[in-house]
C-alpha cells in the first residue's frame, strides 16, 4: 500500500466514526512537552549532519528560542548575553553616554520606528512611527532586541548617528531617508511641554510623557500656575504620549480624583502579580474640581492609557479623540544562566471599572500588530463595563473616546516629499535667521498669519529642490501651518512648535463644545 493510499484510508476511517455517530475527536493529537523537545532535538541534529552549509547550532538555538518568545505576544523578546556589551551598558545606565531619543521595536527582526521623544532635536526630523531602521552610519542593522539596539546606538552626549530609513508611502512606494539624528538624554526636559491659558478660563496641558521621575510634580506646579492666572476648566493633552512609569501615572491620575481611588488593578498568572493602584493623597491636600476634557488619540499607549482609562471609569474625565493604541502589560526581566535576559510579559492591566486596555495580539502577524494601531476602530465586539455613573465604556483595544473625531486626514503625496527631505526645516532656519528681530514672542507669532508671500516664497524653493507643490487654498493652508510650526520650533524650540499647533489645530479649537457634558460628569448628571 502506498504513502498516498495509507493516508487516504486514515482519513477515511476518521470520517466513518464521526458518519455512524461515534463521538467526533479533533484529528490533531495534542502533542505533550515531551514530544515536542524530542521533535526539536531532532529537526536540530538532521541540520547538523545533513545541511550541506556550515551552520552554527548556537543561532540556530537562538534563533528558536526567539520565535518562541516571539510567538507568546508581540513585546518580549531575549537580549543574548553574547550580544551585549556590558562596559557600554552599565556606561549608558550610569548616564555616561547618551541614547538616540527614538524608540524602536523589531518586526520580522526589523528595527521599526515606534516613537521619537518629545522635545527632542530629534523630533524635528520628519522620523515616523513605522520608519524601518536599514543602517547606521551605513552599516547593516545587527539586533535581536530593542534595548539591545539602544545600548549600540549610545554615544558620548551631542555626538550624532547618520539613520537610514525605509519608508512606505501612503501611494505604496519605497523612500530610503537618511537621518544625522543627535545623542541626547530625553529626561531633562519636563514632560509639561506646554501649559497655558487658551482663554481667560479654559487651561491647556500638554504631557507629553510619563517617563522620569518628575512627571506629576511638573503637573502639579503646572496646574497650580493656570489656577492662579484664573484657569477655570482644563484641557489635558495626552495625544501621542507613549507612556512610561506606571507611578508617575498614578500619581498624575491623583491630581484629579479622590484618596483611595482605585487607577487600576493588574493580574497575572502568580498570585505576586495582583495588584490595585490606587489615589495616594500623601502628595497633596486634596484633588481638584473643575470640568476636564483629555485629548487621545492612537499614539495614546501604556501608562497614559491607564490615565484616560481612571479619569473616564471615575467620571471624571470627558475623553475626545481616537481610540487610543492598545497596550497595557505588564513586563519583567528574568536573567537566564548564560548572562542572556528575557524580558517577558508577566501580567494584563485593567481600568478600574474592569476594562482591559491590551489589543488583541493572537492570531495576527506583529507588523500587522503595530500597522493596525491606527486602523479605524469601534465599539463592535469591544468588551465593556459601566462607569461609577453607570455610562456604558468599551475596551480590548484601547480607551475607546467618549466623543469619537474622525480620523485624521492623509498627508498628500507632496507634502510627504517635503517632509521626506526636510525643506521645510532647511527653509525655517534661514527665515528665522532674516526675521529673528520680529520674532518677538512665540505666542504672538502662533496667533499671527504667515504672509502669502513667505508661503510663495517656500513653494519656489521648493520647487527648486524638485517638489511641486498645487497652488489652491487647501494646499497653501497645509503649508501655513507647517512653515509656522517648523519657525515656531527653531525659534522657541517645542514651546514654539506647540504654541502654533494648538492655535492651529480644530480639535482644541472645538473643545470648548464639550465642556457642558464634562461639567455634567461632575455632578453625576445624565
Amino acid at each position: 500500500m502506498t504513502l498516498r493510499t495509507l493516508s487516504l484510508v486514515s482519513a477515511l476511517v476518521v470520517c466513518g466514526s464521526t458518519l455512524h455517530g461515534q463521538e467526533a475527536t479533533s484529528p490533531v493529537v495534542k502533542r505533550s512537552a515531551y514530544e515536542d523537545l524530542q521533535m526539536f532535538g531532532q529537526v536540530l541534529n538532521q541540520i547538523r549532519v545533513n545541511h550541506p552549509d556550515s551552520v552554527d547550532m548556537h543561532e540556530l538555538f537562538m534563533a528558536a528560542v526567539a520565535g518562541m518568545v516571539h510567538a507568546a505576544d508581540p513585546h518580549s523578546f531575549v537580549i543574548p548575553a553574547v550580544r551585549l556589551v556590558p562596559g557600554k551598558e552599565a556606561a549608558l545606565r550610569e548616564g555616561k553616554l547618551q541614547p538616540v531619543p527614538v524608540s524602536f521595536t523589531l518586526v520580522g527582526g526589523s528595527p521599526v520606528v515606534v516613537g521619537v521623544a518629545a522635545g527632542t532635536s530629534a523630533q524635528l526630523l520628519d522620523l515616523l512611527p513605522g520608519d524601518e531602521l536599514v543602517a547606521v552610519d551605513g552599516a547593516t542593522v545587527s539586533a535581536a532586541s530593542a534595548e539591545e539596539l539602544e545600548i549600540a546606538l549610545a554615544g558620548p552626549k551631542g555626538s550624532a548617528v547618520r539613520l537610514t530609513v525605509e519608508r512606505r508611502r501612503s501611494d505604496g512606494s519605497l523612500a530610503r531617508l537618511e537621518r544625522e539624528v543627535r545623542r541626547e538624554s530625553f529626561d531633562e526636559e519636563s514632560a509639561v511641554a506646554l501649559a497655558t491659558l487658551l482663554d481667560s478660563a479654559t487651561g491647556y496641558v500638554r504631557v507629553t510623557t510619563f517617563m522620569g521621575e518628575r512627571v506629576a510634580d511638573d503637573l502639579h506646579a503646572a496646574l497650580d500656575r493656570l489656577e492662579r492666572a484664573g484657569m477655570q476648566r482644563l484641557i489635558l493633552d495626552l495625544r501621542d504620549n507613549g507612556g512610561g512609569n506606571v507611578a508617575e501615572a498614578a500619581h498624575v491620575a491623583g491630581e484629579f480624583l479622590p484618596r483611595g481611588s482605585i487607577i487600576y488593578t493588574s493580574e497575572g498568572r502568580k498570585p505576586e502579580i495582583a495588584d490595585t493602584g490606587r489615589v495616594d493623597r500623601s502628595r497633596w491636600s486634596t484633588e481638584r474640581r473643575y470640568p476636564m476634557l483629555v485629548l487621545v488619540n492612537a499614539g495614546t499607549a501604556s501608562a497614559s492609557e491607564l490615565v484616560a482609562g481612571a479619569l473616564q471609569d471615575h467620571d471624571r474625565a470627558l475623553i475626545i479623540g481616537r481610540p487610543t493604541f492598545g497596550k497595557s502589560l505588564l513586563m519583567r526581566g528574568f536573567p537566564m544562566a548564560d548572562g542572556s535576559i528575557l524580558e517577558l510579559v508577566i501580567g494584563h492591566v485593567r481600568t478600574p471599572c474592569g476594562r482591559v486596555v491590551q489589543r488583541q495580539y493572537r492570531a495576527i502577524t506583529r507588523r500587522d500588530y503595530y500597522r493596525l494601531a491606527r486602523a479605524e476602530r469601534d465599539t463592535a465586539g469591544r468588551p465593556s463595563c459601566t462607569t461609577d455613573a453607570g455610562r456604558r465604556v468599551y475596551g480590548g483595544g484601547g480607551i475607546f473616546p467618549d466623543v469619537a473625531l474622525p480620523p485624521p486626514v492623509v498627508m498628500p503625496r507632496w507634502m510627504e516629499d517635503v517632509e521626506e527631505q526636510q525643506l521645510s526645516r532647511k527653509w525655517a532656519a534661514g527665515y528665522v535667521d532674516v526675521h529673528k528681530a520680529t520674532l518677538a514672542s512665540a505666542g504672538g507669532f502662533a496667533n499671527s498669519a504667515l504672509p502669502a508671500s513667505d508661503v510663495a516664497d517656500f513653494r519656489t524653493f521648493a520647487t527648486r529642490q524638485g517638489v511641486t507643490i498645487p497652488i489652491d487654498a487647501a494646499a497653501d493652508s497645509a503649508l501655513r501651518v507647517l512653515l509656522m510650526r517648523r519657525i515656531g520650533a527653531a525659534r522657541w524650540g517645542r514651546e514654539g512648535a506647540y504654541r502654533v499647533e494648538i492655535a492651529h489645530d480644530a480639535i482644541v479649537g472645538n473643545a470648548a463644545a464639550n465642556f457642558a457634558q464634562a461639567s455634567r460628569l461632575l455632578t453625576r448628571e445624565p
